[in-house]
């Protein structure tokens, strides 16, 4: 009799073991800003009838149904909370009821799977987390914060050489000082927003407030160069060429970023900063080398008007 009970103990064992659907073990998957939708998996290995109309799914959220699957009527029912809740029914033969969620909807906590499969079930739980994603990569972050302030530095630089050697009118000064102001603000202004973790409005908006708004730094590139020269030189026109291409790179790299999460292009952004400043920083020298050349300081511009009013001077005699 003790043997018989022994018997009758592992085989009911067994038939509860053969009862209980065995699952792949997934505690747990991440999802970010980057993400548009969530995958959360729930795959069953053993599977007898492969069927999905003699199957019913659940799954829960925190120990609440929100979606349930009847594969004998075909019908889904969901929590008004979470309508993009979805499984891939011809998937489910298979064993794969993993859920599929909008980001809007995915909440991270722990979420359970539960499959009935005729007589056998079984559930899993798998934990939704939240981990934060930076748009640009820390490096590329940080280059394109450093070269844009080396940008507008660079400009302010130019300003105060020019004005301290080449005599610089008040209204010139004026003139070019306010819109270098409004470019260093926006710089300011972006590389704040740029500074937040994460894809969002705020972070393409930072982003474009450092690029755009640098065209400003072009024509008073050049504006500089008039307070220096009566007739631009060669060189000097191809300096302010080459940072007006420099921009228009940037733009370019802009463009290809803003709408991608994780940019592939933002060494085009890069670039097109890199010849910015590189291009400022060989005019600065430019204006600073000539301007230790000429005699008493005295700009190519203002010599020849001094030339001009001492020979009118000398015609009226």
């Amino acid at each position: 009799m003790e043997a018989l009970r022994v018997c009758w103990v592992l085989l009911g064992t067994l038939a509860a073991g053969s009862a209980q659907l065995l699952f792949e073990n997934i505690p747990s998957v991440t999802m970010d800003a980057c993400n548009t939708t969530v995958l959360i998996p729930c795959k069953v290995n053993n599977l007898i009838e492969n069927n999905a109309t003699k199957m019913f799914v659940k799954w829960k959220l925190q120990g609440k149904v929100f979606l349930s699957y009847d594969g004998v009527d075909n019908i889904f029912v969901r929590n008004r909370t979470f309508e993009s809740a979805s499984l891939n029914v011809p998937d489910l033969p298979s064993g794969n009821a993993s859920l599929l969620l909008s980001k809007h909807e995915a909440i991270p906590g722990n979420y359970s799977c539960e499959v009935v499969e005729a007589s056998r079930e079984g559930q899993t739980l798998i934990e939704l987390i939240y981990v934060s994603a930076t748009w640009f990569r820390p490096v590329e972050h940080g280059v394109i914060t450093a070269f844009i302030i080396l940008g507008n530095i660079l400009y302010w630089a130019q300003f105060g050489v020019v004005a301290k050697m080449y005599d610089m009118t008040f209204s010139k000064k004026i003139g070019l000082g306010i819109p270098g102001i409004i470019a260093t603000g926006f710089a300011v202004i972006g590389c704040i927003l740029f500074a937040a973790d994460g894809y969002a409005s705020g972070n393409q908006a930072g982003l474009g407030l450092i690029i755009l708004p640098a065209v400003i730094l072009v024509p008073l590139f050049y504006f500089l160069f008039t307070s220096v020269f009566e007739k631009q030189p060669l060189f000097a026109i191809i300096l302010v060429v080459l940072k007006a291409l420099g921009y228009v790179i940037a733009v370019v790299g802009f463009a290809l970023c803003v709408s991608a999460c994780r940019p592939k292009q933002s060494s085009v952004v890069i670039a097109g900063l890199v010849i910015i400043d590189i291009v400022a920083a060989i005019g600065l020298i430019y204006i600073i080398v000539l301007g230790f050349n000429l005699k008493d300081h005295q700009p190519p511009r203002k010599a020849v008007e001094e030339s001009l009013n001492d020979a009118k001077g000398v015609m009226l005699e």
